[in-house]
């Protein structure tokens, strides 16, 4: 952090301790649940038994395949914590065509509690041996729904997830909950360490805006007078001039990263192609937000912001000649946490900072507080460690220099 960035004061709340739990049956993720009934014989519930010192016992349950879609919905209304694309129109929005199929799952425990993972599986030649993630790379972040999440549920989970066969199976969980999931490492589970960054939205947007740096607060008196205007879209009109930034700023990131121009712009349009976008925004309806910030009828920046039970900015772009000298940026962000307050979210996640300085500093000027947390690849081949060899490889015939 520079020396004019003070400690941000935005507040994550400590998650609870994992709790001993019983035992999983391994043949209780092939029954499917019937509402009501106890648990049958084949779920024992071990009283007696007290798992060996260090380890994490696992818990009886029960799983159906897909989730229904009532108690999915359930589920994320009781969690105040759940993500936006935690939703199954989420899902249903990367199942649009023929890249993956929805493999959500949702667990019951013989203590009451329930919870969903949603998880896509990749079809095609990409998925042969099988392949199941939540979610795709830069296509959100997935793991567990529910209240009362520990790590004998995740122990759980985690035995299901390797019983189903999958060569590969990755989990980006949500940064807040991700600590339950350590637990999880372990022969043929490769944790890969990530960084975000998320503010508290207590107090509401007056108390938000109290706790940013005077640096900020000062751009957003800079943006003000330099007439910066925002638009905010609920219906993607405005993704076409969301593209057009994006595109900008592609060449700018090569520029910066000392990747080949041709490469960078392959990479952003087989990850973020309009028409994905588009059709993003048709499933999630009017929680999914564009905010276009204009200086002189001139686009200037742009983001995306999905609201829930919580606000997750998920992708950005802008014109730096243009967003620099009137401040939009700041601007534009203020404008997405007054939705996020007005929505009555409790959190705002403004996504994936990685070791980017820049990018970490302007997040804390906001209040926001940065969370490390890992994501999760459990895979029968060494999949994960070919692939970050080879990535490396590449990147370093190409003087590659990453953000």
């Amino acid at each position: 952090m520079c020396r004019s960035a003070r400690t941000p004061t935005g507040r994550v709340p400590d998650l609870p301790d994992a709790c001993t739990c019983s035992a999983l049956d391994r043949s209780a993720h092939r029954a499917r649940p019937t509402r009501g009934r106890s648990p049958s014989p084949h779920h024992p519930h071990r009283a007696a038994g007290r798992p060996h010192s260090g380890e994490v016992a696992m818990v009886a349950m029960r799983v159906d395949s897909p989730a229904p879609r009532g108690e999915w919905r359930d589920i994320i209304a009781r969690d105040a914590e759940a993500l936006p694309e935690h939703a199954p129109e989420w899902v249903d929005a990367l199942c649009e065509g023929h890249e993956f199929a929805d493999a959500s799952r949702l667990y019951e425990f013989s203590d009451g509690r329930r919870f969903v993972l949603p998880l896509v599986r990749r079809r095609g030649p990409a998925g042969v041996g099988g392949w199941l993630t939540s979610y795709p790379i830069a296509r959100g972040m997935g793991g567990l729904i529910g209240n009362d999440l520990d790590a004998g549920v995740v122990s759980s989970v985690v035995a299901d997830l390797r019983q189903s066969g999958a060569t590969r199976v990755w989990i980006r969980p949500n940064p807040l909950t991700a600590n339950q999931w350590t637990s999880s490492r372990g022969t043929g589970v490769t944790a890969i360490a990530r960084r975000a960054h998320v503010i508290d939205l207590a107090g509401g947007p007056d108390a938000v805006l109290t706790r940013m740096h005077r640096s900020t607060r000062r751009g957003l008196r800079v943006a003000e007078r330099s007439g910066v205007r925002i638009e905010i879209d609920r219906t993607g009109r405005l993704l076409p001039v969301h593209y057009e930034l994006f595109n900008a700023s592609v060449e700018r990131w090569a520029r910066h990263q000392h990747e080949p121009l041709v490469l960078a712009r392959w990479r952003a349009q087989r990850r973020d192609p309009l028409r994905r976008m588009q059709c993003i925004a048709r499933h999630m309806g009017d929680a999914f937000v564009v905010l276009v910030a204009f200086v002189d009828d001139t686009p200037a920046a742009s983001g995306i912001t999905l609201l829930g039970q919580t606000a997750h900015d998920i992708r950005a772009a802008m014109d730096r000649d243009i967003a620099g000298p009137s401040r939009a940026n700041e601007l534009l962000q203020w404008h997405a946490v007054r939705l996020a307050c007005e929505r009555g979210c409790a959190r705002h996640h403004l996504g994936e900072s990685g070791n980017s300085v820049g990018l970490s500093q302007f997040k804390e000027r906001f209040g926001a507080a940065a969370v490390p947390y890992a994501e999760y690849r459990i895979e029968r081949l060494p999949y994960t460690p070919l692939d970050l060899a080879l990535r490396g490889m590449v990147k370093r015939v190409l003087g590659f220099h990453d953000s």
